[in-house]
């Protein structure tokens, strides 16, 4: 059962750290040069939701350093699936 929900964990959060807030970011980025920049609003979102991905990113390095201590070999098992 571990197992199953440290497969379903870790990539989930690989994608909400790494492939979410770039996609977000730039989807915002062409949005803008289509409308010649961006408003006020929509940079304040852009910064929130840096903001919100950097404190991810701290949160799961601080779940991955949990992992570790109580699940030394936890990415070995992760790796081979």
């Amino acid at each position: 059962m571990d197992g199953i929900v440290v497969a379903f964990f870790v990539p989930l959060v690989i994608f909400m750290v790494i492939v979410a807030p770039i996609w977000i970011v730039l989807h915002y980025k062409s949005r803008a040069n289509v409308v010649n920049g961006l408003s006020a609003g929509e940079r304040a979102d852009i910064e929130e939701l840096i903001e919100t991905a950097n404190k991810m990113a701290a949160r799961i390095e601080s779940l991955e350093s949990i992992l570790d201590v109580e699940s030394p070999r936890w990415r070995e098992k992760q790796a081979r699936g």
